[in-house]
């Protein structure tokens, strides 16, 4: 247990050593966590009240689970650190400089770490508060997690290891501690880089995905172009071809731009205005109204606007109102199964909302410009509350980055997301939490 321990406070020394200068919002929360516990950025999406973050400052002590800092972020912290909740937690902990329990709620995502428990305790904790108060919110889950450390810290374990041996002489400790850092240090660049090939091929994954839609779109166009070069065709018709060609060109640019999954989100969102421009031109050209502009079938935005909504149970949740197209509102009302959007995730195919976090963005851009509470609320949840912000790749329930949204590892993980559930809940590893 002591070795443990050890293996914590030296990770954590790594941490801690001069890096690069944190961002603003990292910067502002180390700040604050010097005068107070617990530290809510005003621009944080998840934020508590001022009553839980007095009553948070209140547990800590009361739990005696002290140092402990908690700080609740925007998602945008996450662009400062590497575009992950993980690398935001590294940044404040470098920031702060302090030896103790770390927790930040960073948009969706939960992650902890500490140099006062064993390596990995922290993650754990985090995961299993996570797991228990998910759907209760974030003043819950930390609540929860301020008492487990409590616990884990009266059970003892907690204190640094000591020096054995006699006046000078030099423990077997002294000789460890340089290894284990050189060590650790190799192990956070190793898991650094195999979490930007993982990046990097989900972002190959959701791009080639994008490029369907767009070659599908340009022949939508092509299909278009004698039509409404015939006499009689009115100008809104044209107009209406006109801007689906500029929805494809623009569509085009962002796709050839885009270098993470976020990008993607003006692609699909052009290629959504494009559709229906040629939806509105076909009704034209065919003397009728364009229809309305409606939510596209949430089933596949590809079958165009949506008739109407029908209630439909994703996997192993509840039932709630989506907009469908009418051939997908009859299938779900007969109890057959809806023509989705299949999707490639590590090589295989998969309803898009099954997907997890990378394709976030992307269907976000379908969806986005409805309003309301449908994209964040729907897909947010199902996608692992990737549409809150740069959740992609960083949190899932079993791999290097952890997490809640795929697999489990060095840092745990998953998202809160609106209906609860445990399609992305709670990981383990050293800096545990989950995605609300």
């Amino acid at each position: 247990m002591r070795t443990a321990t050890l293996l914590a406070a030296l990770s954590f020394a790594l941490l801690a050593a001069p890096a690069a200068e944190a961002g603003p919002f990292v910067d502002r929360a180390a700040e604050a966590l010097g005068d107070a516990p617990v530290y809510v950025d005003p621009d944080a999406e998840r934020a508590i009240t001022d009553a839980e973050a007095e009553r948070l400052g209140e547990r800590i002590s009361e739990a005696d689970a002290g140092p402990l800092y908690l700080a609740v972020l925007p998602a945008r912290a996450a662009d400062e650190s590497g575009g992950s909740a993980d690398g935001v937690l590294e940044d404040l902990i470098r920031a702060m400089g302090e030896n103790g329990t770390y927790a930040v709620v960073v948009g969706n995502s939960f992650r902890a770490a500490s140099s006062e428990l064993p390596a990995g305790d922290a993650g754990e904790l985090a995961t299993q508060a996570f797991t228990d108060h998910r759907k209760e919110g974030v003043a819950p889950t930390l609540l929860a997690f301020v008492d487990l450390v409590g616990e884990a810290r009266a059970g003892g374990a907690t204190e640094p290891a000591a020096d054995s041996g006699d006046g000078g002489g030099r423990s077997a400790g002294t000789y460890l501690i340089p290894i284990l850092a050189i060590g650790g240090a190799g192990f956070f660049l190793f898991r650094r880089r195999k979490r930007r090939r993982e990046e990097d091929a989900q972002l190959a994954e959701v791009k080639e995905t994008a490029r369907d839609d767009l070659v599908l779109l340009g022949e939508g166009i092509r299909e278009l172009d004698l039509d409404v070069e015939m006499p009689g065709v009115t100008a809104e018709a044209r107009t209406d071809y006109e801007t689906a060609l500029t929805m494809y060109e623009r569509a085009d640019g962002a796709l050839d731009r885009a270098r993470d999954a976020r990008d993607l989100e003006e692609v699909s969102a052009s290629v959504e205005e494009g559709r229906y421009a040629i939806a509105s031109a076909k009704a034209r050209l065919a003397g009728n109204e364009p229809p309305e502009r409606t939510p596209p079938c949430f089933f596949d935005p590809r079958h165009g606007p949506s008739a109407r909504q029908v209630e439909w149970s994703p996997p192993y949740g509840e039932p709630r109102q989506v907009p469908a197209c009418e051939a997908d509102a009859q299938r779900v009302e007969r109890g057959e199964e809806p023509e989705a959007r299949e999707v490639m995730v590590g090589g295989r195919s998969t309803p898009y909302w099954n997907a997890g976090p990378a394709y976030g963005p992307w269907a976000g851009g379908f969806f986005g410009g409805f309003g309301g509470l449908f994209p964040g609320l729907l897909l947010g949840s199902m996608l692992g509350g990737a549409f809150s912000g740069p959740m992609y790749g960083d949190s899932g329930g079993s791999g290097d980055s952890g997490g809640g949204d795929g697999d489990s590892g060095d840092f745990g993980g998953g998202d809160f997301g609106d209906f609860g559930g445990g399609d992305f809940g709670g990981g383990g590893g050293d800096f545990g939490g989950g995605d609300f």
